[in-house]
């Protein structure tokens, strides 16, 4: 069916780019939650501290600063817990500067960015995590792992290979994508738990 509806848009190309997309969320869904290798689950006890009082303080960031201290590249931050820390920060009358990255605007801490992402679940009680980065080879942080060279590989580790055409005129594709991360030293990720990002004031 595919020549038949490929004009203005080809058919197959927009489905497998919508795909690609989706497996895309899904590997950064993996690489913060994955129970062997996500970046949540590979922070060790140590590095692992819990807010004062709920909200993200300054002072909270601060103390995970403090556990990631050597060269830290950027904070993970759910956009509720975001926008939390604006909250929080603004309120003691210290707002957060912003830097751009990417095109894009993200707030900062001490400099570093806090980049948002919703593969940090909140739970049902408005609770969440976050964390801090070490990232890079040469600083002894976070590296990704990718398996380059794969069978039909449009990306590095993402591969589409054709499976064929059934008999109903289907066609089929198989797309895979092959990732993993590693902390190559303990104090390269550093996490503050138990952030309460239902805390709001009335500035009235």
């Amino acid at each position: 069916m595919s020549d038949l509806f490929s004009s203005p848009h080809d058919q197959v190309r927009e489905q497998l780019r919508l795909t690609v997309e989706k497996v895309k969320e899904r590997q950064e869904r993996e690489l913060i939650n994955n129970p062997s290798y996500g970046l949540l689950n590979q922070v060790v006890d140590s590095q692992r501290v819990r807010t004062r009082k709920g909200p993200p303080t300054p002072d909270d960031l601060d103390e995970l600063i403090s556990k990631v201290w050597k060269q830290p590249s950027f904070f993970l931050a759910h956009p509720r817990a975001v926008a939390a820390i604006g909250r929080e920060c603004t309120r003691r009358g210290v707002p957060p500067a912003t830097v751009s990255l990417f095109g894009s605007s993200f707030l900062t801490w001490r400099g570093i960015p806090i980049v948002p992402t919703d593969k940090l679940a909140v739970n049902s009680k408005g609770r969440t995590s976050i964390l801090l980065v070490r990232s890079g080879l040469e600083k002894q942080g976070v590296v990704g792992l990718f398996q380059p060279g794969v069978p039909g590989e449009i990306q590095p580790s993402l591969s589409v290979r054709f499976n064929g055409i059934d008999n109903r005129a289907v066609a089929s594709y198989l797309v895979s994508l092959y990732c993993s991360a590693a902390a190559l030293t303990d104090d390269a990720l550093g996490a503050l738990d138990d952030v309460d990002v239902t805390n709001y004031y009335d500035y009235a």
